[in-house]
This record gives structure tokens, sequence and C-alpha cells, in this order.
């Protein structure tokens, strides 16, 4: 039977300052009237019903919008996380809940903050993801991307053999996975044909996952299992709080996926966007005459290729500009090249630094 867990408990800080630690990124409306976690729900709800087979790990803070945004979820299927550990621990966490009633169940794991359309493509590709999972199941499933462009922001997977097709969906074997590129070698991937971008959207099945991380990490599981006990006792809360921030704090690449014999690829026939930073709203949103993309009031006299958000009734005005990023959000406006977006995460640990932590 197949479950799914939603990972959203990031910060977004590339995406200050209009996510906030108050709010953050998967909380708020990019595209369409619904938030990335709502779109994040509703890609998968035909997939995993009913509500109960969906969990969702996110932040202790976030627990109330969360409820909020989703009130048709189980109270406990929210898992407030009482602080970051990256994703090993989270999935760890979820696996071993879910495998509390459901030891044979088939996991889909999908970060909150993603654009993927159409829907009814990621439902066919992950379809057969869940049947490979159910075909091999020692193998761990992860989702690539055909690269649109030479990216120097996305982790990368060079894929061997094909070993299936199934509904049009080709799945390939693991040679590699590879870290963020230099530009060069990026464009090396992007022309040799055999790259995909690592989604982070993974399916396999509970028992497997579970398995690799007692191998690999087995303090990590260890924990997750003493939480999984205790999650239908009145001791939840104390010893989710004991335990989660003794874990090692690591990705599930490094604790697993570089570990693992038998990693399957399966090449998404959907379209993607991380909504990692603010060139995503470029990405998503057309553009004027001059290549601005506007959300917002902006009045431009000689500027091009910028990006330009703003608050309701909040002019921005530009003159002689070119290749900027100009996000106004309350109290706060960013102004950066757009070479530079990756970096605005810079600004945020600035703030923190100087204890600035109202525009936080």
């Amino acid at each position: 039977m197949l479950h799914a867990m939603i990972m959203a408990g990031g910060g977004g800080t590339r995406f200050w300052p209009r996510s906030r630690q108050v709010r953050p990124k998967q909380f708020l409306t990019v595209t369409g009237d619904r938030s990335l976690l709502q779109q994040a729900f509703d890609r998968i709800e035909a997939c995993v019903l009913p509500p109960e087979r969906v969990w969702i790990l996110t932040g202790k803070d976030y627990l109330q919008e969360t409820k909020a945004q989703l009130p048709q979820l189980p109270e406990d299927h929210l898992v407030g996380e009482p602080c970051g550990r990256d994703t090993a621990p989270c999935i760890g966490l979820g696996a071993a809940l879910i495998a509390r009633t459901d030891p044979d169940a088939v996991i889909l794991v999908t970060p909150a903050d993603h654009i993927i359309e159409p829907v009814q493509e990621f439902r066919r590709a992950v379809h057969v993801a869940e049947q490979m999972a159910q075909e091999y199941p020692g193998a761990i499933l992860t989702f690539g991307i055909a690269p649109t462009f030479a990216s120097t922001g996305y982790g990368y997977i060079h894929r061997g053999q094909q070993i299936a097709q199934r509904q049009g969906v080709g799945i390939f074997q693991v040679n590699l996975f590879k870290e963020k590129p230099a530009r060069a070698v990026a464009e090396q991937y992007l022309a040799s044909g055999e790259y995909y971008w690592n989604s982070g959207i993974f399916v396999w099945k509970a028992a497997t996952i579970l398995g690799a991380l007692r191998k690999q990490r087995p303090g990590l599981y260890d924990a997750v299992q003493r939480i999984a006990d205790a999650w239908s006792t009145p001791e939840r809360v104390n010893v989710l709080h004991r335990e989660y921030p003794t874990i090692d704090k690591v990705s599930i690449d490094y604790a697993v996926m570089e570990h693992h014999k038998e990693v399957l690829v399966v090449q998404a026939p959907y379209r993607w966007d991380d909504v990692g930073s603010w060139l995503a709203v470029e990405r998503l949103h057309p553009q004027d005459a001059t290549g601005n993309t506007v959300l917002g009031e902006h009045l431009g006299v000689e500027s091009k290729n910028c990006v330009v958000v703003g608050d309701a009734g909040r002019l921005i005005a530009t003159l002689g500009v070119e290749d900027l990023l100009i996000i106004q959000d309350g109290d706060c406006t960013l102004v950066a090249h757009r070479s530079r977006e990756s970096e605005v995460k810079q600004i945020v640990e600035e703030l923190r630094k100087r204890r600035q932590d109202r525009y936080l």
C-alpha cells in the first residue's frame, strides 16, 4: 500500500524577504491560489487515499500553520521536529512511523516546496515507481529531471543502463550521484544527455529505507524507532524532544543514497522547479516586453531583465537598471544582482549575526 510523507521543515532562506521564520516558503502562494504545501498535498491526494496515509514532517513552530492549511489530515500525522536535523532523520522518522501500522508499506517522499506540472504526469510517474518498488523490493528509487539548462545549483544523477520501461516512463540504474558542479562541468553534463537533476523525490519500501539506515546510521535508526514506539503513548512529545536533537545532522544522500547498492532513477515525464530562489519567479511567470518579471506595481524606465516583486499598494520604480532582483515585502527590501540569486541566504546569516531578528 502506498503512503506518503511531505517534508515541510525548510526555512527557505534564499527566498528572503518573502520567506520568513514565521511563514517560510512552503506556506506561501507562488502560483495559483494554493500554497506550495497545499499544492504538494493536492498532487499526491489521488495517489494516496485516504488522508490517513499522508504524513507531514515540519518544524514544531509550523504545526499550527500546517493544521490551518491542511485541516483534513489527522493531527497525529503532523510531526513537529524540535530542531532541523536535515533529511535523513526526517525521512527515517517518517518511515518508522508508517511502518508501525503497515510494515510492507511503499513510501513516496516529496519536499513541500516544488512546482510540478502537469500533475497527471507526476501521478503516472509515482504509479510507475510504486510498481518498481514492488518488483525490486531492495531498491531505492529517485526521480530524475532531464536538465533544460546547465544549472550549477542542482545535484546531478549519472544514469546507467535502462532496466525497464513502464507506461512510457524509463527506469535506469544509477551510476553516480554528483554534487553541484562548476559551470563548465554542468555544460558537459547537459551535452552528454546522460545526467538528470536530482529532484529529492523518492519511492521505496519502508523496510528497505529503514534497513539501509540501520546499516549505515545505527544511532539514527535506534533514535527514530524509540520515537515511533512512543508515538501512540502520552510520552510522544517528551520522547520526540529528547531523542530527535541527539541525532546526527545528515542528508539522506550522504547517509544512504551514496552507499546503497541498488538505486534506480525514474525519468520524470513532468516539468519541475524546486522554487529554490527568486529566479524561479521568472521561470513560472511571463515577462514584459523588456524582459522584466513583475509581481506587484512597477514603473520601469529603461529597465530590463529584472525580477520585481512587491506588496499590493506599494509602487516600485526603476530607472536605468538591468539584471536585478528587487523584492519588497513588508518592512524589508532586497536588491541584488540576478547572478547572485543563490547567495541571498548570506543576508539572512548576516542578520542573525547582528541579532536583527525582527527582519528574519
